[in-house]
């Protein structure tokens, strides 16, 4: 049970090290340049330490830039540019909503089915989102609004959609193209890096910023200048190594060990502790302040998630019990 909670507040201090590495450096910089980094190790342990080839079928090839649109490109682009106007733990819990789309994208593209339980606690869930999203900061409005959202909210939430099909993309390339995990991440890391770094070149503003290099606690270093949408590349370089250790390496081998011990919809619904986590983090570090209606979303989410996996998770139970 311990690695389930040590799962979830790392998952959380992504939030937090992504907000702080987005007061020092442009968003789409920040996405590209970690990916691009987090794919060329991925991919290079694939061909040099497991031998991988990449002779694939062109089917293959286009599931793979899907994944790396979808999953890689868009869902952190969205993320990262509505980050930098919300509060770290608001933008987490807005993450929340991946089970509940999870199941509706099950739903219309896979024709499951759905009991009533699960429809009411979809119902709740949807509406446990309201008080938060009813509550915005400055920031917030300076982005604009759509309705009764700011597109910084929405950006988020499109991020949350984006990450949903894209796992479905990736289970359709594990499943069906028979291509290992590591190997799909990878390589859609690199295409969607590439995306980002693109992106961010065509829009956000590349300066002049020194670069220092030097041995610790040594006189011995060497400064050089580079043109880079960055304002202290110390902080930047220690964000982004930060999110590829905890994110793309820990947390994705942390979290395929843990469902070899526990069910796959006891650990969907243990992940809500997540906001909770993110909340603390983005209290102790980033000095925001909580408001009661993160609460009141919470306990609100909370039930209708509750309500939606009690099958699941006394079938898991029962299970549990007969081994």
């Amino acid at each position: 049970m311990f690695y389930v909670v040590l799962l979830y507040a790392l998952f959380a201090s992504v939030f937090t090290i992504s907000k702080t590495g987005l007061m020092h450096a442009q968003p789409f910089f920040l996405v590209g340049t970690r990916m691009l980094l987090a794919g060329v190790i991925l991919v290079g342990y694939q061909l040099w330490v497991n031998k991988q080839t990449f002779q694939l079928e062109r089917k293959t090839w286009i599931r793979l830039l899907l994944l790396a649109l979808f999953n890689i490109y868009l869902t952190n682009v969205f993320e990262f540019w509505g980050l930098q106007f919300l509060p770290s733990y608001k933008a987490c819990f807005i993450y929340s909503l991946s089970p509940f789309l999870s199941a509706l994208f099950c739903y219309f593209l896979f024709a499951e089915k759905l009991s009533s339980k699960k429809w009411i606690g979809l119902l709740v869930g949807f509406v446990g989102f309201l008080p938060i999203l009813l509550t915005q900061t400055f920031d917030e409005g300076e982005t604009g609004q759509f309705f009764i959202f700011s597109w910084a909210e929405i950006a988020v939430m499109l991020a949350a959609v984006c990450s949903v099909y894209g796992w479905i993309i990736l289970k359709q390339l594990v499943n069906e193209d028979q291509l290992s995990p590591l190997t799909a991440n990878g390589m859609s890391m690199l295409m969607g890096g590439a995306f980002a770094l693109a992106h961010s070149f065509a829009v956000e503003e590349w300066h002049p910023v020194h670069i220092e290099i030097g041995l610790p606690y040594t006189s011995i270093g060497y400064t050089f200048v580079a043109n880079l949408p960055v304002a202290d590349f110390s902080i930047y370089l220690e964000c982004t190594l930060l999110l590829i250790l905890i994110s793309n390496f820990i947390c994705y081998n942390l979290y395929g060990f843990l469902l070899k011990r526990y069910s796959a919809p006891f650990i969907s619904f243990a992940g809500f502790t997540t906001p909770l986590f993110s909340a603390l983090f983005g209290w102790f570090f980033l000095h925001e302040f909580i408001t009661w209606p993160f609460y009141l979303s919470f306990t609100l989410v909370f039930t209708g998630l509750a309500l939606f996996n009690q099958e699941e998770l006394k079938q898991s139970y029962q299970l549990a019990q007969k081994t």
